[in-house]
């Protein structure tokens, strides 16, 4: 079931929102502001965000940024549902990170449509990453100067055993999952483990791996050797 996280003050469309997107199949958790957005954000990442502009303690322009500095959040898909409808707030709203800007009063049957699009564009950008890293890693070794063949070895007898990695089991059960293209709410699925727990123990793996993101840690997968060795 995909999760959405709506953030607006109204209560009324909060209330009313939320009822529609789960008489939809989604599942849904809302915030009064992106202060609380970011909170509910942290507890448990959503497949898509959902969120007014004008809002107390941190209005959505704000949200968009900050969710946008951090990891998880760079690639969220991002809806503005906002009544400032000028030019300059929907570029603006484009700017800083939104997918899309839909202005009030507005169709439920398009908003639907937006979310419905933009999630099945976040699968296929994530299952493109994956692939395209696989693709990548898995070509010849080119030498860097093109006079000098490259060395020829004999891998015939040798199996290929990459470095035990630096990490706890419970870090080391999520970095298999993670390398398989798997999101945080799939893997809490298969582990058994809260969302939030998935993404403390991501942070922790890419701390200790020194790396950035999920596409950095698919590819130093494919790299070093652990993906193949994962599917053995």
């Amino acid at each position: 079931m995909k999760k959405i996280l709506v953030v607006d003050d109204d209560k009324i469309l909060r209330t009313v929102l939320k009822h529609t997107l789960e008489q939809q199949g989604y599942q849904v958790t809302a915030a009064a502001s992106g202060k609380e957005a970011l909170v509910l954000f942290e507890k448990d990442t959503p497949d898509i965000v959902v969120s007014d502009v004008s809002m107390p303690e941190m209005d959505g322009f704000d949200f968009c940024r900050q969710l946008r500095s951090q990891p998880s959040g760079q690639l969220i898909p991002f809806i503005f549902l906002s009544a400032r409808g000028k030019l300059d707030d929907r570029v603006l709203g484009h700017s800083i990170g939104a997918d899309d800007y839909l202005t009030k009063p507005f169709e439920m049957k398009e908003l639907l449509a937006k979310i419905e699009a933009l999630i099945e564009r976040s699968r296929r950008i994530h299952a493109e990453i994956v692939h395209l890293i696989g693709e990548l890693v898995n070509y010849p070794n080119i030498p860097s100067n093109s006079h000098q063949p490259a060395p020829q070895t004999d891998n015939s007898d040798r199996v290929f055993e990459p470095e035990p990695l630096p990490l706890t089991p419970a870090e080391e059960r999520v970095f298999w999952e993670v390398i398989q293209g798997l999101t945080n709410k799939q893997i809490s699925e298969i582990l058994f483990i809260s969302p939030r727990t998935v993404q403390t123990h991501l942070s922790n793996i890419l701390g200790k791996l020194n790396l950035e993101n999920r596409t950095q840690l698919v590819r130093f997968a494919f790299e070093n050797g652990y993906e193949k060795v994962g599917k053995e």
